[in-house]
C-alpha cells in the first residue's frame, strides 16, 4: 500500500476543525486525502454516541482516513477492528497531539516518552486489522528529547505502513518553526513512506518542505484554516503554474459552500456556533474584519451567516 501514501497532499487531522463539512470542502478544493478528527478508542469501546458522530462520511471525501487515539494496546486493537468492520479502509494512530487534556491522560504525544508502549500499541493495531495503519507523531516531547528517528524505527518494526512527522516538539505546540531536518532524518532512517508536516501554508512552502526533507507527500494543517484554496495552490506550484491570488468572489463561494455543508450535516444549534471560528479564519486580511466577526459571532441561524458572508465579499 505504499502507493496510497505517495505523492499526495493530505489534510491534517485537527480536533474541532476537520469535521465532515470541512473535509468535504478541502477535498473539493484539491486535497488528495483527508483525515478525520481524533476518534477515541475508549469511546468506541464504550459505544459512545458522540464518538460515532465523528465517523460520518460521504462519497466525496472517500477514502477517509480515520485517526484513532488511546494508550491501551488491547482497547486500541479492539477499536481498530470495530472501525474496520464499519468499512473504514485506512487507519492512523495519533501519537503527536500536544493538547494538555490529551497528554495528561497518557495519549497523543505523551506516548513519545514511552516508545515501548507506543510500539506495543501500533503492533496490536496492525495485527488486529487487515487495513493499512499509519502513525502521526512529532519531533519529540521537548528539545532535550528529540527522538523522532528512533520512534519512527519502532513504528516501522511494529508493522505500520507509513508515518507522518510534524517537525515540532510537544513543548513547542505550534510556536516557532517546524524543523525540517528532523523530518529528513526520519525519511533517511526508514523504508516506509514518510509524510512531512508543519508550516505548509502555500505552494512555496510546500515545495520547500519536500526539497528539504526528501519526502514526496505532505500534510497541511493550520494553513488550510479559512483557506481551502491552499490545496489547489500547492498543486499549481508543483506543476510550475503561476499562482493567482484568491479573489473575493472565490472566498464568498467557499464560505457559502462551507456554511451549506455545515447546514447539511449538523443541526443549527451545533453547527452555527462551530461555524463561527471558521468565519473568523475566512475574514483574515479582510478590511473591517473585526466588525464582521462580531456580526458572525452574534448570528444564530445559517441564513444569518449566509447573509453576512454575501455582504462581506
Amino acid at each position: 500500500m505504499t502507493e496510497f501514501y505517495s505523492n499526495k497532499i493530505f489534510l491534517a487531522p485537527m480536533a474541532g476543525v476537520t469535521d465532515l463539512a470541512f473535509r468535504t470542502l478541502c477535498k473539493e478544493h484539491g486535497a488528495d486525502l483527508v483525515v478525520s478528527e481524533m476518534v477515541s478508542s475508549r469511546g468506541l469501546h464504550y459505544k459512545d454516541k458522540k464518538t460515532n458522530e465523528l465517523l460520518k462520511s460521504n462519497d466525496i471525501e472517500a477514502p477517509l482516513i480515520v485517526q484513532l487515539f488511546g494508550n491501551e494496546p488491547e482497547i486500541m486493537a479492539e477499536a481498530a477492528k470495530i472501525l474496520e468492520d464499519m468499512g473504514v479502509k485506512y487507519l492512523d494512530i495519533n501519537m503527536g497531539c500536544p493538547a494538555p487534556k490529551i497528554v495528561k491522560n497518557g495519549d497523543g504525544c505523551s506516548l513519545m516518552r514511552n516508545e515501548t508502549l507506543a510500539g506495543k500499541i501500533s503492533e496490536s493495531v496492525v495485527k488486529a486489522v487487515k487495513i493499512p495503519v499509519s502513525v502521526k507523531f512529532r519531533a519529540g516531547w521537548d528539545s532535550d528529547s528529540i527522538n523522532a528517528v528512533s520512534f519512527a524505527k519502532t513504528m516501522e518494526n511494529a508493522g505500520v505502513s507509513c508515518v507522518t512527522v510534524h517537525g515540532r516538539t510537544k513543548d513547542q505546540f505550534y510556536s516557532g518553526n517546524a524543523d525540517y531536518d528532523i523530518i529528513k532524518q526520519v525519511r533517511d532512517a526508514v523504508k516506509i513512506p514518510v509524510i512531512a508536516n508543519g508550516d505548509v501554508i502555500d505552494g512555496k512552502t510546500a515545495i520547500e518542505i519536500l526539497e528539504k526533507t526528501g519526502c514526496n507527500s505532505l500534510m497541511v494543517g493550520r494553513g488550510s484554516l479559512g483557506n481551502p484554496f491552499v490545496f489547489g495552490q500547492i498543486k499549481a506550484a508543483f506543476e510550475g503554474n503561476v499562482i493567482v491570488n484568491v479573489s473575493s468572489e472565490q472566498k464568498r463561494k467557499a464560505l457559502l459552500r462551507h456554511i451549506e455543508l455545515m447546514e447539511e450535516y449538523k443541526p443549527e444549534h451545533i453547527g452555527v456556533p462551530e461555524m463561527r471560528k471558521h468565519f473568523a479564519w475566512y475574514l483574515k486580511g479582510i478590511p473591517h474584519s473585526g466588525k464582521y466577526k462580531l456580526e458572525a459571532f452574534a448570528a444564530k441561524t445559517y441564513i444569518e451567516m449566509k447573509k453576512i458572508a454575501i455582504k462581506i465579499f
